[in-house]
C-alpha cells in the first residue's frame, strides 16, 4: 500500500505577495505535493488553514500516514483543539515533517516543549546544506552537500530539545550555521524538522529538496497506530501478571 502523505499549507502569502504567487502558482502546498508525487510509493494530498477544521478533520487524519506542515504568518490562527488533535495522532504513530518556519507552529512547539526560537535574516543569501549523517535514510541519494542560491538565514542557537539524530547542518553566506535537519520521536510518532523553504524563493522547485522530502516521508511512515498510548488505565490486583496480595494504605478505590 502506498504511503498517504498530507501536505498542510498556510496558504496566506500566495495570495498577498506577488513573488510568492509567481514562485508557487499552485500554492506552496501544491508544489510540495507535486515533489512528493514523484515517488510512486507516495500518494500526496493537500489541505489548508482556510479549510473547515483547517483540513485536519478526524476523517482526514484517519487517511494520513505522514503529515507535512508549512506555516509562517498565521500560527496563532490555528485552533488549539485542532493542534491537540494533530499532536495526539503523532503520539499514536502518525509521522510528522515540519518545514522551515513551521518551527514556530503550535504543533511543533507543543511536541518539543520549548520555544523553538532562532536567529534569522531575509537577505537571499546562499545556503550550503551539508549531509552530516550520510548513512541516514533521509540522506539517501544526496551528494556530500548541496546549495540553494537564495534562502532566508536561520542561525543558532535553535532552542529545541537535543534531537535523536542530526542529518543536515547548514552554512550561510553571512557566516552563520544551523542544524537544518533533525529527527525526533514523540510517543510512537517519527518527527523530522527540515529548515529550507522560505516562500519568496523557489526552494520547493529544487531537486535535492524534493529528494529530502520524499526520503523523509518514507522514513517517517509507521503502518501501526497505538491508541492505547492515549490512556492511563488502572490495572487491578486480580489482573496482575503475577499473583499478588494487596497490602498497605491507598488513596483511591477503583471499581472492579
Amino acid at each position: 500500500m502506498p504511503i498517504r502523505a498530507t501536505v498542510w499549507g498556510e496558504n496566506v502569502h500566495e495570495h498577498k505577495n506577488k513573488e510568492v504567487a509567481a514562485n508557487y502558482p499552485i500554492g506552496m502546498h501544491g508544489q510540495i505535493a507535486k515533489l512528493l508525487s514523484e515517488d510512486p510509493n507516495i500518494v500526496a494530498s493537500t489541505v489548508t488553514l482556510q479549510d473547515p477544521e483547517h483540513g485536519m478533520t478526524e476523517q482526514k487524519l484517519d487517511e494520513t500516514d505522514v503529515l507535512l506542515w508549512w506555516g509562517h504568518a498565521a500560527h496563532k490562527e490555528v485552533d488549539d483543539a485542532i493542534v491537540e488533535r494533530v499532536v495526539e495522532r503523532v503520539w499514536q504513530g502518525m509521522g510528522l515533517i515540519v518545514l522551515h518556519s513551521g518551527h514556530h507552529s503550535k504543533v511543533f512547539k507543543r511536541l518539543m516543549g520549548t520555544p523553538a526560537n532562532l536567529h534569522w535574516r531575509e537577505a537571499g543569501e546562499r545556503e550550503r546544506i551539508w549531509v552530516v549523517n550520510p548513512g541516514h535514510p533521509i540522506a539517501k541519494g544526496l551528494p556530500d552537500y548541496f546549495e540553494l542560491e537564495n534562502e532566508e538565514m536561520y542561525g543558532e542557537p535553535f532552542s529545541v530539545p537535543e534531537p535523536l539524530e542530526t542529518v543536515f547542518v547548514s552554512w550561510f553566506q553571512g557566516g552563520e550555521v544551523f542544524r537544518s535537519g533533525l529527527t525526533y520521536r514523540r510517543g510512537a510518532g517519527n518527527i523530522f524538522y527540515f529548515r529550507p523553504g522560505h516562500e519568496t524563493y523557489p526552494t520547493y522547485h529544487d531537486k535535492n529538496v524534493g529528494l529530502v522530502l520524499r526520503n523523509a516521508v518514507n522514513w517517517a511512515f509507521n503502518e501501526n497506530r497505538y491508541q492505547n498510548l492515549m490512556k492511563a488505565p488502572n490495572r487491578p490486583v486480580d489482573k496482575a501478571i503475577e499473583p499478588i496480595v494487596e497490602r498497605g494504605a491507598k488513596l483511591t478505590r477503583h471499581p472492579k
